[in-house]
């Protein structure tokens, strides 16, 4: 539990003061449809500040967020339940996820797809429902872009698998700060991902992007690398112990898939977005070889109270699979610029 100090309840005040003038409160919801989400959202700039912010509190403690739950119709797919409060962006909800990978090819539906409510602090009515993947796609990429800034500011090369939304995200936002970045390469088993990948970014992302051979070549050919695959128990091991070096820093994003997992195990530094979150999936079988010593939290890194990168020589493996202090941040974002830009529809509760 996080008790609020007289600035941020001075500030939960005033914003219910100001939800009372665009909303009956109690008896009517604001909804906001994917499109309009985008519309009222922040750029890439703003996001990768508001994620900055958020993961700060995050590792400063200044927040409450219960490790996500979660249920399982299937081995490969997950639905998540995930609330969170954050006084310093007087922000408290909940987002309800699900991911099925296969939904594309055998269904013609997003892989992920889901809601997400926003409530008032002050007096915890709903205040708005709308959709939560727009926000997942741009907060996912940016924890790994601050990530990747930190643990390696001088990085020319960047390694991307998996070509989807995340994957497109990850390109996007990563080319913004790593400065010195010469080169991205990318991978996905299938080819049309690469080249719709690299279409989505033309234009955006100056660097050269490579379509790599193969899960070896682009390991071999990169400082950073992260994957944003899917997750499942068993570990697929795709990218082995043998192909990474000292030095190198890896993301994941698919908590235990896609690196073999030795790979964590041995790093110098293994780090993660939530400890609580880690340990859960651990007990739930998700580390069959076991959860790697976790050194400590990226907001921890972030905030400065921790030092990720000692030595040059250090291999770093982050693992961010996603907190809800970062969606919920995000989605107030989105509707107080909704509120003010007079966009969504009101319905009665």
């Amino acid at each position: 539990m996080y008790t609020a100090n007289e600035a941020q309840l001075k500030a939960f005040k005033k914003e219910h003061a100001y939800l009372k003038t665009k909303l009956d409160l109690g008896k009517e919801i604001l909804w906001l449809t994917r499109s309009e989400c985008i519309k009222a959202g922040p750029s890439v700039e703003e996001t990768l500040a508001i994620v900055k912010d958020a993961m700060t509190a995050h590792g400063k403690k200044e927040y409450e967020m219960p490790a996500k739950i979660g249920i399982h119709p299937f081995e490969d797919v997950f639905f998540h339940a995930m609330p969170a409060y954050v006084p310093g962006k007087t922000a408290c909800g909940m987002k309800w996820i699900e991911c099925f990978p296969r939904n594309p090819r055998e269904y013609e539906l997003p892989q992920t797809t889901g809601l997400q409510i926003m409530n008032d602090v002050m007096t915890g009515v709903p205040v708005a429902v709308m959709d939560c993947t727009w926000l997942t796609a741009m907060r996912t990429p940016a924890v790994t872009a601050l990530a990747a800034a930190a643990l390696h500011p001088d990085a020319k090369t960047f390694g991307m698998f998996g070509c989807g939304v995340q994957g497109v995200g990850h390109v996007r936002f990563v080319a913004k700060t790593l400065k010195k970045l010469e080169r991205i390469y990318i991978y996905d088993k299938y080819p049309e991902c690469m080249d719709r990948l690299m279409a989505q970014v033309r234009g955006e992302v100056g660097v050269p992007i490579v379509k790599a051979k193969s899960v070896e070549e682009a390991v071999k050919s990169c400082e950073v690398l992260s994957s944003a695959t899917f997750i499942v128990r068993k570990p697929m091991a795709i990218a082995k112990k043998e192909w990474v070096r000292k030095g190198q820093t890896i993301l994941p994003c698919d908590l235990n898939t896609f690196w073999e997992p030795s790979i964590a195990l041995e790093a110098d530094k293994y780090i993660v977005d939530s400890s609580d979150e880690h340990e859960l999936f651990n007990e739930m079988g998700y580390f069959p070889d076991g959860l790697p010593k976790i050194f400590c939290e990226t907001g921890e890194m972030l905030a400065g109270l921790k030092e990720g990168r000692a030595k040059r020589g250090e291999l770093i493996v982050c693992s961010n699979i996603g907190i809800s202090t970062n969606d919920i941040a995000m989605g107030q974002a989105i509707l107080s610029r909704a509120l003010e830009m007079g966009i969504g529809t009101k319905m009665k509760l």
